[in-house]
């Protein structure tokens, strides 16, 4: 009978393990399928999946990675290392279709270590996974999926990963995870300082004070060493000064203003904006939150306040990477609650029925439906011509067509007036007069076309559906 019963108990956790990681698996592959079908849709964006794409190939390659769309090393935006650990996937072969998958698969796993700390919380097996699926169906998980590509994905399971090392006092995969989340960002390190005062707090000391130092180090080595001496000055923090604007217009003079001009600050901080944003970042786990359980918020303090204070509206809301660092800090909040017996729910059902409901009403499914069909009517036309472009050689095209020609050193944007295109750099012009593009102008296409046939050094290669691809006469 006792053999019995620990064999029964056996099936049952192999039973919930496979649950688990058939709700990861699951996840990780839609969340693969959506991206690569908006990417085969031609909606993605040379900023970011362009340069990033870029970078990675060039590092694969042995070659500098200097994006021609920005001009500066890839390791001057952001001195995010993490893009020299992605450039081995180009290595065994080289596609765009590496960053979607680690993406997926990031975004996926972080499912694994909410299931665990929910069973450190003392949890029972149901809630744990209970609560894995609530993360699986934040909307934010399903939405900056869709966005490119970006590398503060991996830092969310690997900032569960740090807080679940602490409580297992395992130091060496602390401190691991940590240096994993600040190689995918440099502004990364406010929230390792946030996490590191959380912890000094409310947890452990010293995992709290490496945290901190850590964060510390790396904000003022990437920001006045790394980034200064690799990306230069266009590459420099004073880039993003432009969405805090109304605080000054040098970073000495809007960190002044910040502490002392309450006056500049609480107008922005109180806007009906930023209600909505906090609104929409709390009201899929809302259920979840109470006061006893808020301590792990301190982590998620400085991405959500970065947010608050921006003048710059991708900034607020569920679709872009902004919010990202905030994510795992949430849902530890609502693990606390409800290790409590704390929130307005403690049914499994009333909570995934009310993620599920979060999840239909804020992920944005219905872009394939309407958004990601616009250019539907060029999309055959857009695939002949690019397979007719040559390796290596130099292009000028959109926005949308960009990420797809990336794996050479020089791909630009037609992004100004025709006159003001230097067009003896390129071999290629690729244009789509029907859908010129995001950073373009229907004038801008229109202007270039003409100025291309009056070009003796140009010939009309390809022509469809208003999609027009030009090469140089001595190719």
């Amino acid at each position: 009978m006792f053999i019995y019963s620990l064999k029964n108990n056996f099936m049952k956790k192999i039973r919930k393990a496979d649950t688990l990681w058939l709700m990861i698996g699951t996840s990780a592959v839609i969340l693969f399928v959506c991206s690569s079908l908006r990417h085969l849709l031609f909606q993605s964006t040379a900023l970011d999946l362009g340069m990033f794409d870029q970078g990675v190939y060039l590092i694969s390659q042995g070659k500098t990675p200097i994006s021609s769309f920005t001009n500066y090393h890839i390791l001057g935006d952001h001195a995010a290392w993490i893009w020299y650990s992605l450039a081995l996937l180009y290595k065994i072969y080289p596609s765009v279709y590496w960053l979607f998958a680690v993406q997926a698969i990031a975004l996926a796993l972080g499912a694994l270590p909410t299931y665990h700390l929910a069973r450190q919380a003392k949890l029972n097996e149901s809630q744990g996974l209970t609560i894995a699926a609530v993360y699986l169906l934040y909307p934010l998980v399903f939405n900056v999926n869709l966005f490119d590509f970006h590398p503060e994905v991996i830092a969310v399971p690997a900032l569960l990963w740090a807080v679940l090392a602490m409580r297992n006092q395992q130091l060496g995969w602390f401190c691991f995870s940590i240096l994993l989340v600040l190689g995918c960002k440099a502004i990364l390190s406010l929230t390792v300082v946030g996490l590191g005062i959380w912890l000094l707090l409310f947890e452990t000391r010293l995992y709290g004070a490496i945290a901190i130092i850590s964060g510390v180090a790396w904000y003022a080595i990437a920001n006045k060493i790394i980034i200064p001496l690799i990306g230069g000055d266009a590459a420099s923090i004073d880039r993003y000064l432009f969405r805090y604007q109304y605080l000054g217009n040098s970073f000495t003079e809007l960190i002044n203003n910040l502490f002392f001009q309450p006056g500049l600050v609480l107008p922005k901080l109180l806007s009906w904006d930023n209600l909505a944003y906090l609104i929409l970042l709390f009201i899929p786990i809302v259920w979840g939150i109470c006061w006893q359980g808020i301590a792990p918020l301190i982590a998620a303090l400085p991405c959500v306040m970065l947010n608050l204070l921006a003048d710059y509206q991708p900034q607020k809301d569920l679709i872009h990477q902004y919010s990202v660092p905030a994510l795992p800090f949430l849902i530890l909040s609502v693990i606390a609650s409800l290790s409590l017996g704390k929130g307005l729910f403690q049914n499994k059902r009333a909570i995934i029925l009310w993620s599920m409901v979060a999840f239909l009403s804020l992920v944005k499914f219905t872009y394939f439906g309407g958004k990601y069909l616009q250019s539907l009517d060029t999309w055959q036309a857009t695939k002949e011509a690019i397979v007719q472009i040559q390796p290596d050689k130099s292009v000028l095209t959109t926005d949308e067509i960009a990420p797809h020609l990336t794996h050479r050193q020089l791909i630009k944007l037609i992004a100004t007036p025709a006159a003001q295109i230097n067009l003896n750099i390129f071999d290629y012009v690729l244009l789509n007069l029907r859908h010129p593009g995001l950073s373009s102008k229907p004038e801008f296409n229109q202007d270039l076309f003409k100025l291309l046939q009056s070009r003796q050094d140009f010939q009309l290669q390809y022509q469809r559906d208003d999609v027009l691809l030009f090469h140089k006469s001595n190719l």
